[in-house]
Parts: C-alpha cells; sequence; structure tokens
C-alpha cells in the first residue's frame, strides 16, 4: 500500500530535481530574440531547422540560469556538481529537439503539439541526468506526471503577462 507520506516526499524530491530544468526551460521566455540557432537555414525537406523561436541568446540565457539554479541545489542538496550543468543542458537540448520533430510535421514556432511541449525538456534533463545515477524510475514518472499541469499553468501566467504569443 502507497503511504501518502511518500508520494509527497516523491513529488518534492521530483520537483527538487527537475527544478534546474524548469528554469532553463523558462529562461529563454524572458531573453529570449536576437541570432535563431538555425541560422534561418532550412533542413533537407526544405523547412526550418529549429525555426525563428529558438535563438542562441535564449538557448544560453536558459543554460546560464539552470547553470545557477543547479549550482544553488547543488550546495544545498549535496547533487552532483556536474547535474548543475547536465540538467539544464539537456531540458534545452530536449526542447530543441521538439522544435526540430514539429517542423518536420509542419508545426509552426508557437504552435501546439500537446504532450511534447510538455515534456520535451524533462526527457532531456532526465536523459542527461541518467549518467549521475541519481534518478530511478519512480522519480522519472513523478517528474514526468506532474510537469504538464505545472507547465500548462506557468505558461498561462507567461500569456497573461504577456510574456508568451500563446497560453501553451
Amino acid at each position: 500500500m502507497v503511504d501518502c507520506m511518500d508520494i509527497a516526499i516523491l513529488i518534492v524530491e521530483a520537483l527538487k530535481f527537475i527544478f534546474p530544468a524548469y528554469c532553463a526551460n523558462a529562461a529563454p521566455v524572458l531573453a529570449g530574440g536576437g541570432l535563431a540557432m538555425d541560422f534561418g537555414k532550412n533542413f533537407v525537406d526544405g523547412k526550418r531547422i529549429f525555426g525563428k523561436n529558438k535563438t542562441f541568446r535564449g538557448f544560453f540565457f536558459g543554460l546560464a540560469v539552470g547553470v545557477a539554479v543547479g549550482l544553488i541545489e547543488w550546495m544545498l542538496f549535496d547533487y552532483p556538481l556536474l547535474f548543475s550543468l547536465l540538467s539544464p543542458l539537456g531540458a534545452l537540448l530536449g526542447d530543441l529537439t521538439a522544435a526540430f520533430l514539429k517542423r518536420r510535421l509542419g508545426i509552426a514556432p508557437g504552435g501546439l503539439f500537446p504532450i511534447v511541449d510538455q515534456v520535451d525538456f524533462v526527457v532531456g534533463a532526465i536523459v542527461f541526468s541518467l549518467p549521475l545515477a541519481m534518478i530511478y524510475w519512480e522519480l522519472a514518472v513523478a517528474v514526468i506526471i506532474i510537469t504538464p499541469p505545472i507547465h500548462l499553468l506557468t505558461n498561462f501566467f507567461a500569456y497573461k503577462l504577456k510574456l508568451k504569443k500563446n497560453p501553451w
């Protein structure tokens, strides 16, 4: 039988684990713009590689914010130092991978791709964190379950604050 306290502890651990990735994923909204990471180039299928919304400024700002949060967690929770880099880097590369996939499917930058839009960055963070042996399957599942509602809620607030063009 599963204890409610065990579930609460798992949710707190999941939030602690994924927080640098959340921050890395959210930060580009604040400082994006500038040169597109695909340099405006098209892939072999004639469609943009990533699209206009994936910029170097947003990527590196997101990485810097995520690493800073990861360093704070390293100090507070004794997480591996390398986690400070791997989690946010994985999150940003997971998001880029989804952008690449969305372009292949003909979904415009900022267009809705349900489920993928909400978990692409956490999958990247989880995969990049695997070599550190700090994640176990229950924690990964908890992160994937709690992220969609959190992601949708924070995006809605960013939309209301006019930081995003779409509420998703």
